[in-house]
């Protein structure tokens, strides 16, 4: 039995409809007999409309209290996705970062991964769940929830991805995959089939928001292939790989 990590961003868990349609799809491949892990980040602009909020408390909140709160939308997605593979018949969990073992520094608002203990996802697994996990946070030694930066649940599937086993990381979003140009403003953008990390790097650091820089060096670092490809339909995506 192969294990494949899966991570929707925001766009493909933006409103109830679009989580109904994540859960049928990741129901689709516990179907095919393998074991899913998924990570979800918050619900469309939930990140930007609770940091906009905390703002207006005040113009300086504390560090450690807005990471705790800013990671509240993550949990929101992964209680909902798991509400929805319940209604499909599937055996499901959810878990906060802290407890699928994501253990970070105590740099507030970015944060950095320093070890993953997944005994509670393999504990999980064993148990033939689907293990949805919040992304975007950690927890750091002293018991601190943290986050990792916008994009950051990027990082949190490669991760999971690397210390699981996993045979891939599928990172799914609202394009197809990896276009010579953005084709939301370049129509005769191409779409590659493939690319090596070292390419995917540069056009992630050069700004490039299809996948987070430091997701891309933990896969090229720990050979994790990683595919991009589109949550609303079946095309091909692409592989990012040696």
């Amino acid at each position: 039995m192969t294990l494949i990590v899966q991570k929707y961003g925001g766009s493909s868990v933006a409103d109830s409809e679009r989580i109904k349609n994540v859960a049928q799809r990741v129901a689709k491949v516990k179907e095919r007999g393998e074991q899913v892990v998924v990570v979800v980040s918050a619900m469309g602009n939930t990140t930007d409309e609770l940091i906009k909020l905390a703002y207006q408390v005040t113009n300086q909140p504390d560090e450690r209290e807005l990471d705790s709160f800013l990671s509240t939308g993550e949990i929101i997605s992964s209680k909902l996705m798991v509400i929805a593979l319940k209604s499909l018949g599937c055996k499901a969990i959810s878990l906060s970062g802290a407890q699928a073992g994501i253990k970070t520094d105590t740099t507030y608002g970015q944060a950095r991964i320093i070890a993953v203990a997944p005994q509670r996802i393999l504990k999980e697994l064993k148990q033939e769940k689907i293990v949805i996990v919040a992304g975007f946070q950690g927890i750091t030694k002293r018991g601190d929830i943290t986050t990792l930066g916008r994009g950051g649940s990027d990082v949190t599937a490669v991760a999971l991805a690397i210390a699981l086993g996993a045979q891939i990381c599928e990172i799914y979003t609202d394009v197809e995959g990896i276009y010579t140009a953005d084709p939301r403003i370049v129509p005769e953008a191409r779409k590659s089939k493939q690319i090596g990390y070292e390419e995917m790097l540069e056009m992630a650091s050069s700004g490039s928001k299809v996948i987070h820089p430091r997701a891309v060096k933990l896969g090229w670092v720990y050979r994790m292939p990683i595919l991009i490809a589109s949550s609303f339909n079946d095309n091909p995506g692409t592989i990012i790989h040696s």
